[in-house]
């Protein structure tokens, strides 16, 4: 599985943990790590076509970004803008993408707790990445449970490196999938008839 990983923060060399993990990731084998302020410079512009065929030749998508007012930093709106286009990624033959999986990975400042119903931002995580999902539903793309690192401000440094081997197992997880998981569950009972039993 070929994974390619679309950076989006302002500033890598300022920040913590998008850092820890932009450099792991840059390491691991089979990761394509990409800095796209780096690449789409101070406006923000694309190369269309190398941009899409990265896309193309990768099997997972995954938006890095720290969660800044509920979304994403500017520069990851201006790639989908310009790359996600009408006729590759939605519309009449706009099946581009179909097929591959999408994975959000995202450090909030604040804690877990405060991302839920009554907490202090009212609503829970997978609620504000719903329009990443219907991206990912309009693309014909997979979604896949995103990786959330919490409570990012306040972090050790030990804190923040400790995220580092789960975040690069959750990456890397082929069975991120909900149906390839259970393909792979379903085999096992079949390869062994008391476990199967016991199920049904």
């Amino acid at each position: 599985m070929k994974i390619l990983v679309l950076t989006a923060h302002p500033d890598l060399n300022t920040s913590r943990i998008n850092r820890a993990w932009f450099d792991a990731l840059s390491d691991a084998s089979d990761v394509t790590a990409r800095d796209l302020t780096a690449i789409g410079g101070a406006e923000m512009r694309f190369d269309i076509e190398t941009e899409q065929a990265l896309l193309l030749s990768h099997d997972r998508i995954v938006f890095q970004f720290p969660f800044y007012w509920y979304s994403a930093p500017p520069v990851l709106k201006a790639w989908m803008d310009q790359v996600l286009s009408y006729g590759f990624a939605y519309g009449p033959g706009g099946n581009r993408l179909k097929g591959r999986e999408i994975l959000i990975l995202v450090s909030t400042g604040g804690p877990e707790h405060s991302y839920h119903a009554g907490g202090y931002n009212n609503y829970s995580m997978a609620e504000f990445l719903k329009p990443y999902q219907q991206t990912a539903n309009l693309a014909g793309m997979t979604y896949l449970r995103p990786f959330v690192a919490h409570g990012m401000a306040l972090a050790t440094q030990d804190q923040i490196e400790a995220t580092v081997p789960d975040m690069l197992a959750h990456l890397t997880d082929s069975d991120l999938d909900p149906k390839v998981k259970q393909a792979h569950l379903l085999e096992q009972l079949e390869d062994d008839p008391i476990k199967a039993a016991a199920v049904s």
